[in-house]
């Protein structure tokens, strides 16, 4: 039997009273790639957001089994505290520091790991020293999953946006994540990009053993990457299913394509 690793139930929000998402419920299992699908404005980045806490929901919970396998729910806890709970997030827009080289964009992403202070840090002390060249070791493997050894020590600007979409990546595995939130993540990418991007998510999932949740417009690396999808339209659940199962139901046709005629032959929304 599959395990939860998180439970949307019931999540609402509306703002000036128009419902950005209305009683949205859904779940995602250990290991999964899960996909999150609508058309424009369909409540996709509120969800997320609510999701990580960037907004608080009207109504509704989001139940998270943590890396210590503890039971929380997110909506009573603040965003900033949510990270160390192993459920990290990338946005639309890059987030990378472009006066720091790859490897030091990376170790910003294990700055809520520290077990030292930042006295011992200052001090240079052995324990502080220590945990420094074992976070090193780890960006440093990392580099290697990505394919960046030999590009490791330059610096970020004016790296081709393929290269940053995989530092972003990267960067959220330095926090041991339970659970990846991709937002939008093959955005800007060219096909040869996203192909390697659907690559890299499968050997995140296998190598760091994480589940990913995926907010997405490209249907080619959603079909592609997910387990199971949810499509959503102006906030509301419209189906929920594999792949095939969401390709091939009537309402996501008409969500994305407009009515289809019941003699035409099915939609391919791939």
């Amino acid at each position: 039997m599959n395990k939860p690793c998180l439970v949307i139930k019931d999540l609402t929000i509306a703002f000036g009273g128009i419902k950005a998402v209305d009683h949205l419920s859904f779940h995602i299992n250990e290991g999964e790639i899960y996909g999150l699908i609508g058309p424009n404005g369909a409540g996709k980045t509120t969800a997320f957001n609510c999701i990580t806490q960037f907004y608080k929901p009207d109504k509704g919970s989001v139940i998270f089994t943590d890396k210590d396998n503890n039971i929380c729910n997110l909506v009573q806890m603040k965003t900033h505290q949510i990270i160390h709970k192993g459920l990290v997030r990338t946005f639309q827009n890059v987030e990378l520091i472009q006066e720091l080289s790859i490897l030091d964009n990376l170790l910003v992403g294990a700055h809520v790991d520290f077990k030292t202070g930042v006295l011992s840090h200052a001090f240079r002390t052995k324990k502080a020293r220590q945990e420094e060249r074992l976070l090193l070791d780890k960006a440093k493997g990392i580099c290697d999953f990505l394919g960046l050894s030999d590009k490791m020590l330059d610096l970020i600007g004016g790296q081709p946006y393929g290269i940053l979409k995989k530092v972003e990546l990267g960067r959220t595995l330095m926090s041991d994540p339970k659970l990846i939130i991709l937002d939008e993540p093959a955005a800007g990418l060219n096909d040869t990009e996203t192909i390697e991007l659907a690559n890299l998510l499968k050997e995140i999932r296998k190598t760091y053993h994480s589940t990913i949740l995926l907010v997405e417009h490209d249907m080619r690396l959603v079909m592609d990457v997910c387990d199971r999808i949810c499509a959503i339209s102006f906030g509301k659940k419209l189906a929920e299913g594999t792949p095939v199962e969401i390709q091939n139901d009537s309402k996501v046709q008409e969500a994305y394509l407009g009515k289809v005629d019941e003699d035409e032959q099915s939609a391919d929304i791939r």
